[in-house]
């Protein structure tokens, strides 16, 4: 293998541990784990299979100004990249049960 091609696609949420009251502390943080529960398409074991079976890496991270989700992959699998990374942050499906456990 002469070469190889990677990209990472990501974004960036303007709210961060900032933008939190004192009765909203670790918030941004709560949402950052419950994107990765699921969606209203893709269980997060769909989510996970799908990252791992093209041996892609997904991450998140929380800062004071912003909250960042990120993939990165082969190059060939950016159009599945844009879609996991876009289902994950336009349509999280915060069932019921998954809140209470994260709250835990």
């Amino acid at each position: 293998m002469t070469q190889v091609r990677s990209i990472s696609i990501g974004v960036w949420l303007t709210r961060g541990s900032r933008h939190e009251t004192a009765e909203r502390g670790g918030i941004a943080h709560f949402v950052e784990h419950m994107l990765f529960k699921g969606t209203a398409t893709r269980s997060a074991e769909d989510i996970a299979q799908a990252i791992d079976s093209i041996g892609g890496q997904l991450d998140a991270f929380t800062a004071k100004e912003y909250a960042s989700y990120y993939i990165k992959v082969l190059d060939e699998h950016l159009p599945l990249a844009m879609d996991i990374l876009s289902d994950i942050v336009r349509n999280p499906a915060f069932s019921p049960d998954d809140v209470q456990r994260e709250k835990k």
